[in-house]
């Protein structure tokens, strides 16, 4: 039986290095017999890898880590799984014990986000704003404990059903396009003695961005606007997210509502009673001049700006719902706009001599122009001037020998400085 030769490195006695070494009869068993040996004690012995550790620990001389124990954080969720009739303001709270929240998760029914805030050490989350009444959300929070394991907990609970309600009408349309002038006005169905908590609600962004801040004119309306006219082109986007807030005691919103208006060209008219004209400009060029007639000196005409807030091409005018007595009553009166809730307007006028515009102030405190009966494309000034105008236009009166008007009459806060204006 010829044999076969064995490479290795291992040699015996008198034997020179890197010589193959001839074996005996009967060594190749024992050798393959000694190699299956060595395999058996590598492969049961347990000198590295979990093996190992396994060894140690059995043997009292080390211990492994435990790689499915529990974390140590806890979360805490307010209110409780379950809860009803949950207030819409300061009730929620997710904590953290012994660990930090590395996720808060609240959703209500219909899969909208809550936005929170989370304490600068992580250990606490809030909603930033209020919730919604009559609402069911649910709520997935996760804190790591310092160990790096995760805890979580899930909630679900239901807001209260609020038994009186406010809501906000608001100018200008959804939709519209409107003059530079145009502030953001919402009158309150009720009276609000939580003026903050309901400002906070709604948010007013334009595109391109410009700062938009809020005045109250009372504790039923609030009017937003920039520091300066719009530009030509914005695009303004209101967010009433009144739903939940309790704007007095007991009295909560429900609304919760995204409108959008655009600003047009610009157009700035202005009205010099003195002189008895109004140069129209628009796009800072002047357009046109209109001979006027301003109040009389009796019924003088408001100084300073004004804001187109409605639009009619025959109106009424009765001196009765403006403290005039029966000095006037006209049905018809053509292509009237309204400048102030007071009654002033910019106005046709058809019943006046065509003299009298240009060169005499006559109106109970109008600004007249001269028009037909009837209004319509007639081809007059009046007619001119209403159809070149949109709501939202800015009208400034100059020189007349009254006062300026109060902010509040009409959309008119244009007359408070910026500084009185966020105060």
């Amino acid at each position: 039986m010829n044999e076969l030769p064995i490479s290795g490195t291992w040699a015996g006695a008198g034997r020179g290095p890197g010589r193959r070494q001839r074996r005996g009869r009967g060594a190749g068993p024992r050798a393959v017999l000694l190699g299956a040996l060595l395999l058996v004690v590598t492969a049961c012995g347990g000198g590295t890898g979990s093996d190992a550790a396994a060894g140690a620990k059995a043997d009292g001389k080390g211990a492994a880590p435990v790689r499915n124990a529990a974390s140590v954080a806890v979360v805490t969720i307010t209110p409780k799984n379950g809860a009803k009739s949950v207030a819409t303001t300061g009730a929620l709270k997710v904590t953290a014990a012994r660990g930090k929240l590395t996720s808060v998760t609240v959703e209500d029914d219909k899969g909208n986000p809550v936005e929170g805030k989370l304490a600068a050490d992580a250990t606490g989350w809030e909603p930033v704003l209020h919730l919604a009444g009559a609402t069911r959300y649910k709520v997935h929070a996760v804190a790591k404990d310092a160990d790096g394991l995760e805890s979580a907990k899930d909630t679900t609970f239901t807001t209260l059903v609020p038994g009186n309600t406010f809501i906000g009408q608001y100018t200008p349309e959804d939709g519209s396009t409107v003059g530079v002038g145009m502030p953001v006005s919402i009158r309150f169905s009720r009276g609000i003695t939580e003026p903050e908590d309901v400002e906070k609600a709604i948010t007013v962004t334009a595109e391109p961005a410009v700062p938009v801040e809020g005045h109250w004119f009372g504790n039923d309306r609030l009017d937003l606007r920039p520091e300066t006219y719009w530009a030509p082109g914005t695009k303004v986007t209101v967010k009433l997210n009144l739903d939940g807030v309790e704007g007095r005691p007991g009295v909560y919103g429900k609304q919760a509502k995204t409108v959008s208006f655009t600003i047009g060209r610009s157009q700035v008219s202005t009205v010099d009673a003195r002189a008895h004209t109004m140069k129209v400009v628009r796009d800072g060029k002047q357009v046109k001049n209109i001979p006027i007639t301003a109040g009389a000196p009796s019924t003088t005409t408001y100084n300073g700006q004004m804001v187109i807030s409605e639009k009619y091409a025959v109106t009424r005018m009765d001196g009765a719902t403006v403290g005039f007595g029966g000095e006037y009553d006209i049905k018809d009166v053509p292509h009237a706009m309204r400048l102030s809730d007071s009654g002033t307007f910019v106005h046709g006028n058809y019943w006046a001599s065509s003299g009298t515009f240009g060169s005499s102030n006559v109106s109970h405190g109008c600004v007249g122009l001269r028009d037909h009966r009837g209004g319509g494309a007639n081809g007059t000034p009046s007619a001119w001037f209403y159809d070149s105008s949109i709501i939202g236009d800015v009208v400034i009166v100059q020189n007349s020998k009254d006062k300026q008007i109060a902010p509040d009459n009409g959309l008119n806060g244009w007359n408070m400085s910026w500084a009185e204006w966020t105060k």
